[in-house]
């Protein structure tokens, strides 16, 4: 039987897999989509532990799944999106490209979403294949079945799965039990796709990753712990300034700290941090089941708000990047939003064309 994809051990220094982890470990509370206050995070103790799937078997079929972002090598993630761009040129010109003509993709959220059903379901649709929406009255992952019993049928319809989640536990064990690739549409604790979608603006629009420096200000959610993951690969200097009780998972930092790729640091005053920076990111400070904070974190979030006073503290060559939706006037404000050098929808589109990247080389297609 596949190995489930584990965690890494708690020991940040050693960063060795545990492979005694349970099949269904609880997810540490600071991982929760996207990240929640100070008051509810777990101890320092209990935070020194990440995901991998290095360990989970590929799929029957052949290709690959698609779990985090530095399972793969940076050789393989140029690749996905060489191919990314390729195609995307071949979409926008035009051709008659075809390469998932006959092909079916099972498409599961447990957590709403716009951008990510219609990128996925598009970008499918436009390479020749059939994309099928199964939403959180369809599929109850492990409540109404078994989420390996939903793996294992799924895959014998279907090509790919995609899967929008609240616990990355089932996302490893839809991979664990699934026959078909599966790729990893957001969970709690990360958020590959949307990062390839922001590495791929970064090459068009920087003609480069390597050698940049992305600060990201904000909450140390899940988008931070996939840039993060990024830098274990590709050499760049990654910073997250965000207010103390707020910083990603340390066993993350550690990971791509240690890794001899680039660099990640936090910090707690943005302002400085941005200086030099060639990309500023941010999100939203209050995610989907964190609606009930929102207000506690403006005061939280003071100072964090990314306007044009802090992109002017960036310099003229940086550009802004939001995963949208955004709240304007809450953690960036209609005018950067708006600005030239806001890349945000080229960003928004790219997710299509990035996703269609990791798709084509997780079916083993390109």
């Amino acid at each position: 039987m596949a190995v489930h994809g584990a965690f890494v051990g708690q020991d940040v220094h050693s960063a060795t897999l545990c492979n005694t982890a349970p099949l269904r470990a609880q997810t540490p509370k600071h991982m929760h989509r996207r990240s929640v206050g100070p008051t509810t995070r777990c101890s320092a103790q209990t935070m020194r532990r990440t995901y991998t799937g290095a360990r989970t078997a590929p799929p029957k079929v052949g290709g690959h799944h698609f779990l985090h972002i530095d399972d793969f090598s940076k050789e393989q993630l140029v690749a996905m999106l060489s191919t990314a761009r390729t195609v995307k040129d071949r979409v926008l010109g035009g051709d008659d490209y075809k390469p998932l003509a006959g092909k079916t993709m099972a498409m599961i959220f447990t957590k709403p979403s716009m951008r990510t059903r219609v990128s996925f379901e598009t970008g499918f649709y436009k390479l020749g294949g059939h994309a099928l929406y199964l939403g959180p009255d369809t599929i109850q992952i492990g409540k109404r079945e078994a989420t390996k019993d939903i793996a294992r049928v799924l895959s014998r319809y279907n090509d790919v799965i995609m899967a929008r989640l609240f616990a990355h536990e089932d996302l490893l064990e839809l991979a664990e039990y699934s026959s078909s690739p599966v790729i990893n549409g957001l969970t709690d604790y990360n958020h590959p796709c949307q990062i390839m979608a922001d590495a791929l603006t970064m090459w068009e629009e920087l003609g480069k990753i390597d050698n940049t420096k992305v600060v990201y200000v904000g909450d140390g959610n899940n988008i931070v712990h996939s840039w993060i993951r990024l830098a274990a690969k590709f050499n760049f200097e990654f910073v997250c300034a965000c207010p103390k009780g707020f910083e990603p998972d340390a066993a993350t930092v550690e990971l791509a700290n240690s890794s001899g790729a680039g660099t990640v640091s936090i910090s707690h005053d943005p302002m400085e941090a941005v200086k030099g920076a060639d990309v500023v990111y941010t999100d939203v400070w209050a995610s989907m089941n964190q609606k009930e904070e929102a207000e506690t974190r403006k005061q939280q979030f003071k100072g964090f708000q990314v306007d044009e006073q802090m992109m002017n503290q960036a310099g003229s060559n940086a550009i802004f990047l939001h995963c949208l939706p955004a709240e304007r006037g809450i953690e960036t404000v209609d005018a950067v939003v708006e600005a030239d050098y806001s890349k945000v929808f080229s960003q928004a589109e790219n997710r299509m064309h990035a996703q269609n990247g990791v798709l084509l080389h997780a079916m083993g297609l390109a």
